[in-house]
């Protein structure tokens, strides 16, 4: 591979990315017929450590107590965060799961302004705003009530916000490859042990099934962590924010294909409204990456 790479094809590497992304639902959606959620958790993270260990093998010949407690914080909030909407994947539908989980976006600065008291600005409350209008119109019922799946999933949203603040906080002392490393080993760990104790695989999966963790495991979560890695470094932030965010437009149009998800003139009004707000929040300005990394510096004189 060449050292140096344009920015077009960064963009595409992204656009590869997303659309990887935006097949894990309908994938985890069919796999959750055959296998309980901590064991689809297990077996993705698991392949994801293998892979992603194998290829940087080098990098973790140095890893030290510190890499390992960030990796060990994060991880815990990134299993977290998969077992919820995981499990709400079982009460709601895939597509519609695709824009709420995007959601997390919108989080971040009032995540942010919990920890360290910095007020996020007027952009940030209005995509706050017009998002949860089109959460209303994608998810609400007759009497203003939300799904338990749907519920859930806005659940996990947070809990991925919280990831994005934590990895901040722990990769500024440590290297991206050690915490996403570790981080994948917590999550195997933590979700082999929680299928352990409270799932029973009664019949085994087929084949298909198989297939679909092992694509999941070394496709969306290995293969995708490091071409994502790559595709940022060399281009913009602003492309990256518009590119990634194609996560949840390709995850509710595969279920339509795939999973034939039905989607009411209301709830193409929400979904429209959701990733437009996710747009104010990620282009609000191009030096995304150094606003939180101003926010971990702050985070670190809290210790």
């Amino acid at each position: 591979m060449k050292k140096n790479i344009s920015s077009l094809q960064a963009d595409l590497i992204l656009f590869v990315v997303a659309l990887l992304w935006g097949t894990t639902f309908v994938t985890s959606k069919v796999s959750l017929e055959s296998l309980p959620p901590f064991s689809i958790i297990s077996f993705r993270f698991i392949l994801a450590t293998l892979l992603m260990g194998t290829i940087f093998r080098k990098d973790l010949k140095t890893i030290d107590r510190k890499d390992i407690k960030g990796g060990l914080c994060v991880g815990t909030m990134l299993f977290i965060a998969f077992a919820t909407q995981l499990v709400a994947l079982k009460y709601t539908e895939p597509g519609k799961q695709a824009f709420l989980a995007a959601t997390y976006v919108i989080f971040v600065p009032f995540c942010v302004w919990a920890l360290t008291r910095k007020k996020p600005d007027n952009k940030s409350f209005i995509g706050a705003f017009a998002c949860f209008i089109g959460i209303g119109l994608l998810t609400l019922k007759e009497g203003f009530s939300m799904g338990y799946g749907d519920s859930l999933t806005m659940l996990s949203s947070v809990f991925f916000a919280g990831h994005i603040l934590t990895t901040e906080h722990f990769v500024k002392d440590s290297s991206p490859v050690k915490i996403s490393v570790t981080q994948f080993g917590t999550v195997a760990i933590m979700a082999s042990a929680m299928s352990l104790m409270f799932e029973k695989i009664e019949v085994a999966p087929s084949i298909g099934v198989i297939a679909m963790i092992l694509y999941l495991g070394v496709f969306c979560s290995g293969i995708a962590y490091f071409l994502q890695t790559l595709g940022q470094k060399y281009t913009k932030s602003t492309h990256a924010a518009i590119i990634m965010s194609l996560e949840a437009v390709f995850g509710s149009i595969l279920s339509v294909i795939f999973m034939h998800e039905i989607f009411t003139p209301r709830m193409i009004g929400g979904c429209v409204i959701i990733f437009g707000s996710i747009l104010v929040i990620e282009l609000k300005g191009s030096g995304e990456a150094d606003g939180l990394s101003e926010i971990a510096g702050d985070m670190n004189k809290t210790k």
